[in-house]
């Protein structure tokens, strides 16, 4: 820490701010996930401890890193993701000092040259200095990097996101879902008068001598996009939430002053929404470090125990604030349940975004539910398969423009987990949705940990959780992108239905039909059924719109909206 004091001093007081999606990032630096080298499987990050000093009047990042490993493999050298627009000027390796020769960093991966190779089980420490100018987010959280913003009355409004390029655009990290450290320390120096809340527990801040301050904090199993810099001249609400399951978490949030009443009336929102998920799911995951929400210039993100909330405060017509409850519900399903490969994103999104009308559907009932479900079911966009089987990076999956399902991991997958529900029942869903997250089906405050999940893991507890196989199901939602289509026959007093599933496989999904407002559910089983129908009955197939199918009504507005949007661009 004594050497970011020291750089900070040799640094002009003011510097050229750097354009919105400046400096340029590398190939290699935008990549997040996907295929790893071989170095990094081959290591345990057993933990981290990260001394940033943010600088805001020269939009500038000094970091110390020290970073702890284990070799599960055979290794003779470090590979570390790190953006190459913070040069590294220092590495030691078990504290002693490395030759400048021994690392590089053509491209945003920095090789370092081990003294000695790893055995299987060998430990290893390496302290990393780096700083410079980083990466400004263009039109954060779409995209990522650092967010130099100001408050209404002119004072540092700073913070960070990075789901999308990844942790190596502020620290030297493994820049993969399953490279999370064990543990993480964080010191984050800022200046006179701002704050610093992030992930965890607070364990002191420090006042130094020239008035900054130095808050540090420590947090446990993180996800490796989680770490979070937010700096301001926050206010501060307080309070404790007595847990269902026996145990008190603190709850914080930070909010811009003069905003008082309106951060109360979101501060009030904190409790009933952690005894939804615990009611429905299990514990809240990090319980022992607190519920943290940090108002930042951005829309929003999950960074684990300090959620980033910018959604101005607004107001919608289900009476809660949906950005909020979405974010927060990735404590659960991102942060405890985290997708193993990016392929799996779905676990993350699908399910955040099925929270907000199953809380909607708590808090009012039925016909909240439904018309929230609804709202999202005329954006599904059926383009490109959820799941494609592969390791892939983040952007193959977010971007549309690099392929990837795009906002259909949010909607498409709250629709399948919506039909998936009506399938197997509510206790069976939940049961499911509860192993997903904890790993068992009796989570309790310190029997369980963070953990990875995949798509084909979810199948499996859904068939332990019903004694059934549902693998047609999730290889027609997950693995094709066109949805199953419903074909009727209506001749005379017979009704014929018939499934014709993308991809030409088994679809035995029920169907639910009213006749003349008398509803029976039919079991479709191979695909098909035919039952007799008076001449004249009114007839209603799937009612209630249980059932993720497709839709020429959507389908013709979907495509209308596009030629209105086309004929504005002219």
């Amino acid at each position: 820490m004594t050497r970011l004091l020291a750089l900070a001093a040799l640094l002009p007081l003011t510097a050229a701010a750097p354009d919105k999606g400046q400096p340029a990032l590398t190939e290699q630096t935008m990549r997040s996930g996907g295929v790893r080298p071989a170095e990094q499987t081959a290591v345990r990050f057993d933990s981290a401890d990260l001394s940033f000093e943010v600088l805001p009047d020269q939009q500038r990042l000094n970091g110390v890193a020290t970073l702890a490993f284990t070799a599960v493999k055979p290794v003779d050298r470090l590979v570390i993701d790190l953006d190459r627009n913070l040069p590294v000027s220092a590495i030691e390796i078990d504290g002693r000092r490395l030759a400048a020769g021994r690392w590089s960093n053509p491209d945003g991966q920095l090789v370092v040259s081990l003294p000695r190779p790893l055995a299987a089980g060998d430990s290893v420490s390496a302290r990393i200095t780096y700083g410079g100018t980083p990466h400004v987010a263009v039109n954060a959280p779409w995209d990522d990097g650092m967010v130099w913003s100001k408050t209404p009355d002119g004072r540092p409004w700073v913070a960070t996101t990075a789901e999308g390029y990844g942790c190596d655009l502020f620290w030297p990290c493994l820049d993969f879902p399953q490279g999370e450290p064990a543990v993480v320390t964080l010191h984050i120096t800022v200046p006179a008068g701002l704050k610093a809340p992030s992930n965890g527990v607070l364990l002191g801040v420090d006042q130094l001598p020239d008035g900054r301050s130095r808050w540090n904090w420590r947090t446990k199993h993180p996800n490796t996009y989680a770490i979070a810099l937010n700096i301001g001249p926050y206010e501060e609400i307080t309070g404790t939430y007595k847990s269902r399951y026996g145990n008190s978490i603190p709850m914080m949030y930070w909010y811009l002053p003069g905003e008082k009443e309106q951060a109360q009336r979101l501060f009030a929102e904190f409790a009933p929404t952690i005894d939804f998920f615990e009611a429905n799911i299990g514990p809240y995951p990090f319980g022992d470090e607190k519920v943290g929400v940090v108002e930042t210039p951005y829309k929003g993100m999950e960074h684990q125990t300090i959620v980033a909330y910018g959604n101005g405060y607004a107001k919608a017509i289900e009476g809660f604030d949906w950005l909020f409850q979405h974010e927060f519900a990735h404590e659960w399903f991102a942060n405890q349940l985290t997708a193993a490969n990016w392929d799996d994103y779905w676990l993350h999104e699908g399910y955040g975004s099925y929270m907000q009308p199953a809380y909607g559907e708590w808090r009012e009932g039925r016909a909240r539910y439904a018309t929230m479900m609804q709202a999202q079911r005329a954006t599904i966009a059926n383009k490109v398969p959820i799941v494609r089987g592969r390791v892939i990076t983040e952007e193959e999956v977010y971007e549309p423009t690099k392929g990837g399902p795009g906002q259909d991991i949010y909607v498409k997958g709250s629709w399948m987990l919506h039909t998936l529900r009506w399938l197997v029942g509510d206790q069976a869903f939940w049961d499911v949705t509860r192993r997903a997250v904890y790993g068992r089906p009796d989570p309790k405050p310190g029997n369980f940990v963070p953990r990875f999940g995949s798509s084909e893991e979810y199948q499996r507890i859904v068939r332990d959780v019903t004694g059934r196989d549902y693998d047609w199901f999730f290889d027609v939602y997950l693995r094709q992108a066109a949805l199953p289509d419903l074909v009727e026959t209506r001749n005379g007093d017979t009704l014929s239905l018939a499934w014709k599933a993308p991809g030409g496989g088994p679809f035995p999904m029920p169907v639910e039909v009213s006749i003349d407002g008398k509803t029976q559910r039919l079991p479709m089983t191979g695909g098909s059924a035919t039952l007799s129908v008076p001449p004249n009955a009114h007839v209603v197939i799937d009612p209630d719109a249980r059932i993720l199918r497709r839709s020429e009504a959507i389908e013709a507005m979907q495509a209308w909206r596009a030629e209105q949007t086309k004929a504005r661009r002219k």
